[in-house]
């Protein structure tokens, strides 16, 4: 890969991750990749990203799984064991927003979890989390399982209503840096998503 890039994880699914970056790879004018889709039912988070972010090139994926569920168990289901050598980044000149599956310590194959091929790329971590209860430890112990493998923090960002005192904790506890929060966009479209992006994301705090 040419320039740097960054990957963007989260403390559990469905959290935002895929909104939000889809909202930085436009902000970037970068390419996005997502090297392991669970579940092809109502479209992938590929296909998700290139209408939220129209314009911008997209990677195919590495495993495209047919079972919306954990990445080790949905290959298992299609008859394939997901392989580290084939999850080394793709070329491009351009900065690169690398999508993972699920949460940070999602199991892809026996012994492999998504904090370790994080881990290989040598690329720093956004982690999307959302505003709701639980966040405090679920996102510090994501930042945990991200440092301990060597995969620098680059950032938390939040999705939902502000909750000053949960973020707070975060930023404080975990020793992070702040990105923002984008808010539930309803509707929700690519002038809807840049626009709160540009207002709500402080990309002059990424290294």
């Amino acid at each position: 890969m040419g320039k740097r890039g960054y990957i963007v994880t989260g403390t559990d699914t469905d959290v935002g991750k895929t909104v939000f970056a889809a909202g930085l790879t436009a902000a970037l004018k970068a390419d996005y990749w997502k090297p392991v889709q669970s579940g092809i039912e109502g479209g992938t988070d590929s296909e998700r990203v290139a209408r939220l972010a129209p314009g911008v090139a997209i990677h195919t994926e590495a495993y495209c799984l047919a079972t919306p569920c954990s990445p080790h168990e949905a290959a298992r289901k299609d008859g394939v064991e997901i392989a580290l050598e084939r999850l080394g980044l793709p070329h491009t000149d351009n900065m690169l927003v690398v999508e993972g599956a699920g949460g940070v310590l999602v199991p892809h194959a026996p012994g492999l979890l998504a904090a370790d091929i994080f881990a290989q790329w040598g690329l720093p971590a956004l982690l999307v989390a959302r505003t709701t209860l639980g966040t405090i430890s679920h996102t510090l112990m994501s930042i945990e399982a991200l440092r301990a493998r060597g995969v620098a923090v680059a950032g938390v960002a939040f999705i939902g209503e502000a909750e000053p005192v949960a973020e707070g904790a975060i930023v404080q506890i975990g020793q992070v840096e702040h990105l923002g929060r984008l808010p539930i966009l309803e509707p929700l479209d690519s002038d809807t998503l840049a626009r709160a992006f540009a207002a709500a994301i402080r990309l002059d705090l990424l290294a």
